[in-house]
């Protein structure tokens, strides 16, 4: 079972609040540091530094990381980035936002509601990006027996874009591994770019010129 499993690649569109409902929570999530500790912006990251370029994500190699490109049946399009490193699995997107206001808060919270309709169980707490899931879903395993598959859901908005990890694997239980794979997270660059795009919409992402560079590989999504 993959991350795309668990939720889709596109962004559920915005409910419209019934009765007496709040407005959801449009205010940014972030961790203070993010400017100069990350995840940062294109026009934040060092350009001494030698990032896999991705189009909309740049990723810094590092000795162990290995990484995949998700590429949607079909279409052939790039959706999402799975970075394997410390025993355990990261895979990141990054969604275009309003300049002024977030998209995490909401979107965390349909996420739970997509793991509740599928039979699991999520838990709401404060980590190091903000708040985040830990989310258990139903799964086949391995041996093909009924298992649960847990994973952690983090997410930091940042100028005009939304940047969402999911995290699996060893970092999940181990202090080391979880600690490797937030300083991972941390690295990542968004390049939100110029051009005019919709909210929610996933920025565009594109196979390296030399696939090999960093042990990139395309994988089915």
């Amino acid at each position: 079972m993959t991350d795309k499993d668990i939720v889709p690649d596109e962004q559920p569109e915005p409910q419209t609040p019934e009765g007496g409902d709040s407005a959801p929570d449009d205010s940014k999530s972030a961790p203070d540091n993010r400017a100069t500790e990350g995840p940062f912006d294109a026009s934040e990251a060092s350009p001494a530094r030698p990032y896999v370029d991705l189009g909309g994500l740049k990723i810094l190699p590092r000795e162990g990381l290995h990484l995949r490109l998700e590429v949607e049946e079909g279409t052939n399009r790039v959706v999402a980035v799975g970075l394997d490193y410390a025993g355990s699995t990261l895979q990141v997107q990054a969604f275009a936002a309003p300049r002024s206001t977030g998209l995490w808060h909401e979107i965390r919270e349909q996420i739970e509601d997509q793991i509740l309709k599928q039979g699991g169980k999520s838990t709401v707490q404060n980590g190091p990006f903000g708040p985040e899931l830990v989310a258990g879903v139903p799964a086949v395993g391995p041996d093909g027996q009924q298992g649960m598959r847990v994973a952690r859901f983090v997410g930091v908005d940042g100028p005009r874009w939304l940047l969402r990890g999911v995290i699996a694997g060893e970092a999940m239980t181990n202090p080391t591994a979880k600690a490797a794979v937030e300083e991972l997270f941390r690295s990542v660059v968004v390049v939100r770019g110029t051009a005019p795009m919709p909210p929610r919409d996933l920025i565009p992402l594109t196979i390296p010129k030399t696939a090999a560079s960093g042990g990139a590989q395309a994988a089915g999504a």
